[in-house]
């Protein structure tokens, strides 16, 4: 349902080729979260100017491997560019609470209304010169042609926060003078590399990938491959012996992310008896499929932690967690 403020709609926007939902869907009401229901491949719009085809894309894409592929072009009118080439493109699309006042003839503010709107901006816009796209071409000219690219080398994969999406795209674009650019395009999923994380390359490796860590006299280990696979189990053990008595036990897969609207998210939780941690609690934890992947890039962090908590009667709760990582 569209947002009116003081009775003008609102609306949100993002980056060509990504563009095709610029309006009233990408902003919502206080405490909303218009992107929840925005499907990557929906931002992107298929190609614009007097030419129409489509890129191929072979198999899926990984941080740091290949791109292959094949493009199709057919001209529908004479182009006339001062140049043209494929391109990789990558997207930032937050979500932004905003806030506008009203104010009488004195100064003093009658109303406050806050919104959220969705803000889009392009992180990376990769042009290869190879393969050769002409800039300018008839009416009725076609090009088909097989490309090999290199995917992003450190990332960031692919990812849908909820709160934020990253996006990748290839097009083929035109730059025209004093006219709107001519493009086809087309959305790239590029998967979180598990090769990467182990590497420890970025803040989503390191003790991540432990098979298990040390948080003062406890230990909270992993007996399933790291990053977890999203759709999977991990089994967990969690060792703590000076674990409190309590009321009852959890042992649960938070997401922790710096999205400009995020919020602090359990992913699953588990109850256990509290006691059970003392000797060692045993819990499988299931990973939605769909989950991001964890990752920092683009000036996006997407991190997960298992944290086991024991809820005490009248006093604070007490918790003990670790890093874990997803891809």
């Amino acid at each position: 349902m569209p947002t009116f403020v003081f009775g003008r709609q609102r609306s949100g926007s993002a980056p060509e080729p990504f563009d095709a939902l610029d309006g009233p869907r990408l902003a919502g009401p206080e405490g909303s979260h218009p992107l929840h229901d925005i499907r990557p491949e929906e931002l992107v719009r298929p190609s614009r100017g007097p030419v129409t085809g489509e890129i191929e894309v072979a198999g899926p894409v990984v941080v740091g491997g290949s791109i292959e592929g094949v493009v199709r072009l057919r001209a529908l009118d004479r182009i006339e560019a001062r140049r043209a080439a494929l391109r990789l493109v990558g997207l930032r699309l937050d979500e932004v609470r905003r806030s506008e006042s009203h104010e009488d003839a004195e100064g003093h503010t009658t109303s406050t209304e806050n919104w959220v709107e969705v803000d889009g901006s392009l992180f990376a816009e990769n042009a290869f010169t190879e393969p050769a796209i002409a800039p300018a071409c008839d009416a009725g000219s076609t090009l088909e042609v097989p490309f090999v690219l290199p995917a992003p080398r450190l990332g960031p994969p692919s990812a849908h926060l909820g709160e934020s999406i990253v996006a990748w795209a290839l097009e083929v674009r035109w730059d025209v003078p004093m006219g709107e650019d001519h493009f086809v395009a087309v959305h790239l999923p590029v998967a979180q590399h598990p090769d990467l994380i182990r590497a420890g390359v970025g803040k989503q490796g390191g003790m991540s990938v432990l098979d298990a860590v040390a948080v003062g006299d406890a230990v909270i280990g992993v007996s399933t491959p790291l990053p977890a696979a999203p759709g999977s189990e991990m089994a967990v053990t969690v060792h703590w012996p000076s674990a409190a008595g309590g009321t009852s036990g959890r042992v649960e897969l938070h997401r922790r992310t710096n999205a400009p609207n995020g919020e602090y998210a359990v992913v699953t939780s588990v109850a256990v008896d509290p006691a059970s941690f003392k000797a060692g609690a045993e819990v499988r934890l299931a990973i939605p499929g769909g989950v991001a992947p964890s990752f920092d890039g683009a000036g996006l962090e997407n991190a997960y932690v298992i944290r086991a908590l024991v809820d005490r009667r009248l006093r604070p709760d007490a918790a003990i967690e670790r890093p874990v990582a997803i891809a």
